[in-house]
């Protein structure tokens, strides 16, 4: 199903943008003026099999009492909003409720028991403000005791690694006891995804939890 094309499909979209509150005002193309709306219109098509439809009541039906969560930086979040519209336009007279607490948002659609999240962590891996400063902690992954218990996890990661001057949110690398002031990106990627993976491997209960990771995606600035 990853190997395919975007084709042109009136039928689309599924949810009005315009109409769901749970956007961020500065991703929500059409509230500033976007004058294209093509974009709305196309849909995914593999090349050897069909993609069903995205059924909203069903979805809420099947993860009735599920917890679901999308760990990672604003591509995460832009994931996380387009899937709650997509609930809600299904179900916009139903009971749901959203809070905010710390690194947290979650949207509980209350009729279904269906909660849905983001964890904004764009490195997955910790970053701790210790005496010399701010340092990205390579092999140590301390929100994970907040994501294990949840029933489906969608992780993200690769937006941040390559930021520089302002932008970046640490200003030492560390790996073990082992302090410097950066690295190559791409290895300090694969060193915390790694640390990732084996978090995945040794805490995450495969009979209760469904992890995804997201392939990269371009960024929505410019």
């Amino acid at each position: 199903m990853y190997r395919g094309s975007w084709v042109h499909d009136m039928s689309y979209p599924l949810y009005d943008s315009s109409a769901c509150h749970f956007i961020r005002k500065e991703f929500d193309c059409l509230m500033y003026g976007r004058p294209d709306h093509l974009y709305l219109q196309y849909r995914w098509q593999p090349t050897d099999c069909n993609l069903p439809r995205f059924d909203s009541q069903y979805f809420l039906k099947k993860l009735k009492g599920k917890k679901v969560m999308y760990v990672g930086d604003s591509l995460s979040l832009n994931n996380f909003q387009s899937m709650v519209c997509l609930l809600h336009a299904a179900v916009p007279d139903s009971n749901i409720t959203r809070n905010s607490k710390n690194s947290v948002t979650t949207v509980i659609f209350q009729d279904y028991g269906v909660s849905v999240s983001h964890f904004q962590s764009p490195y997955l891996v910790d970053i701790e403000k210790e005496e010399i400063g701010r340092i990205l902690k390579l092999d140590s992954i301390k929100d994970g005791k907040t994501w294990k218990d949840i029933d489906v996890l969608v992780f993200y990661s690769w937006g941040w690694w390559y930021r520089e001057g302002p932008q970046q949110p640490w200003d030492y690398i560390q790996e073990g006891e082992t302090i410097v002031k950066d690295m190559n990106r791409r290895v300090a990627f694969h060193k915390g995804l790694t640390t990732w993976a084996k978090w995945v491997d040794s805490d995450v209960d495969p009979n209760k939890t469904t992890v995804f990771f997201q392939s990269i995606s371009p960024s929505h600035y410019k």
